[in-house]
């Protein structure tokens, strides 16, 4: 078998699976992206998360995470939901909706690798869901799935950024994807005139200690400042303002998978029924949640910080 043909049958596979996207790039060091993080890092925009600071060699050079690499796959799993959140709940961002979307693409990403397995023989690979230092959106435009918004956020052309990204290295040679030549965002300043707390930077850098999403999950332990009380606009987990202000989203349709099925109380609890709610109880149903990973103390947290 040569290498398009078993490129197509990776692909093929990932589709059967129910990834929406699959895209290949050759596994090299990433020069430029290993300059940009250094420099954010040394401007201090990664705040508390002093886990970015850890395993530099290994979020820019995949052959440090898979000796002998020779290819990154990236996977696109849609998450985009069609309900809709109590318009005076407290505000929940969309991807935790349903079920921890680790727990369910690390499954997908685990019977992806067994049937390569089975159909090729043995391949040495690794593969990784947002829990590793690997730069998805970075491997993702380079397979050709998008382009990097100037919100931070990977973008497809016919669908959008409402997607969470996967990525398998291997040790064998496929054939590779065209990287994503055009950045189409543009003249357009959609994003950074709508972020609250100005965390969307010219240049597509993204200050991430400015942002809700780390205020409500990554500020661990400590106090949301003052100062950012009239900018949540009711945010308690995660924030998708911009993401909803990007005109590319207009695409973005349903995602027909049932594992991210909302949780009930996600789209109904109100206000009070969020305050009600005893650590036993958050616990039980947010069990398998991306929620519990502020935990209930930090979801307490934010509802006294959105509601005072």
């Amino acid at each position: 078998m040569n290498i398009r043909e078993r490129t197509h049958i990776i692909k093929q596979i990932a589709a059967e699976l129910g990834f929406d996207f699959c895209g290949i790039a050759q596994a090299v060091k990433l020069d430029e992206d290993a300059r940009r993080l250094e420099a954010w890092l040394n401007k201090g925009m990664h705040g508390n998360m002093h886990y970015m600071e850890k395993y530099f060699e290994l979020r820019v050079d995949p052959t440090q995470l898979v000796p002998g690499a020779k290819s990154v796959i990236t996977l696109l799993k849609n998450y985009y939901p069609e309900a809709k959140q109590n318009i005076e709940a407290p505000k929940i961002s969309k991807y935790a909706y349903g079920n921890d979307y680790h727990e369910i693409i690390k499954e997908k990403l685990n019977l992806f690798f067994d049937k390569l397995n089975d159909t090729f023989g043995e391949i040495h690979g690794r593969g990784f869901v947002d829990s590793a230092p690997v730069l998805e959106r970075t491997w993702a435009q380079k397979t050709g799935l998008g382009w990097i918004g100037k919100n931070g956020m990977l973008i497809n052309k016919g669908s959008g950024s409402f997607f969470f990204i996967a990525s398998l290295i291997i040790d064998w040679e496929l054939e590779y994807d065209l990287p994503m030549a055009k950045d189409f965002c543009g003249s357009c300043t959609r994003c950074i005139d709508a972020c609250p707390t100005e965390a969307i930077l010219p240049e597509k850098v993204i200050n991430g200690s400015k942002c809700i999403s780390y205020f409500t999950i990554e500020l661990k332990d400590l106090l949301i400042p003052d100062q950012m009380r009239p900018k949540f606009d009711n945010w308690m987990f995660g924030c998708d303002i911009c993401q909803d202000v990007c005109p590319w989203n207009r695409f973005s349709k349903p995602t027909t998978d049932t594992a991210f099925k909302p949780i009930f109380e996600i789209l109904n609890f109100s206000e009070k029924e969020w305050n009600d709610l005893s650590e036993e109880s958050f616990r039980a149903i947010f069990k398998h949640s991306p929620i519990k990973r502020s935990k209930y103390k930090g979801i307490m947290r934010n509802l006294k910080f959105i509601s005072s």
